[in-house]
């Protein structure tokens, strides 16, 4: 017989039931959105996985999510420079990956630590939309200035995350 828990969510309703199948234990989480997105989508959505682990029911189901976290991070750095894998030199592979993992944690912190209200971008779109300026860079009277069109829709958000990182103290 299922076993329901409910967890509290801020925009919207979650259950977790388990029951056991030929000795996995198939954990099903249901949710559901409420408030003004629920008119988009009112049906309640399954996500169920099955598992051999012996741990509580809420505490499998975060990890399980967890775990869907990771697999999107592996899935921006293939779109990014785990596309050029594999190299035939062990040592460039090696180089590639720590690289690969700086700029893709670089450009994480710094959308999430200047703007955690935001949803956190893919690769792709940081990159379209923070990396791929269209913008040039002058120098005029020993001073350099950046020259961003007027109506580019985010310069404001490009702006406030370079104020924030300008504002970090520097390290000694």
């Amino acid at each position: 017989m299922p076993r329901f828990c409910g967890t509290p969510a801020d925009s919207g309703q979650a259950q977790i039931a388990q029951t056991t199948i030929k000795g996995f234990r198939l954990i099903v989480r249901r949710t559901r959105l409420i408030g003004p997105q629920a008119q988009l989508f009112p049906d309640w959505r399954h996500h169920a996985f099955a598992t051999n682990r012996t741990i509580p029911m809420l505490i499998a189901d975060i990890d399980h999510r967890d775990h869907a976290t990771i697999e999107l991070v592996i899935r921006d750095l293939k779109d990014q420079a785990l596309a050029h894998f594999p190299s035939g030199q062990m040592h460039a592979n090696s180089a590639w990956t720590v690289i690969a993992a700086l700029a893709h944690n670089l450009g994480r912190w710094s959308t999430q630590i200047t703007q955690p209200h935001l949803p956190v971008q893919t690769a792709r779109s940081r990159r379209r939309h923070l990396f791929q300026i269209p913008a040039r860079l002058t120098r005029t009277s020993r001073q350099w200035t950046l020259r961003m069109p007027a109506r580019w829709p985010w310069q404001h958000q490009f702006i406030t995350i370079l104020d924030a990182i300008r504002a970090l103290p520097a390290l000694t």
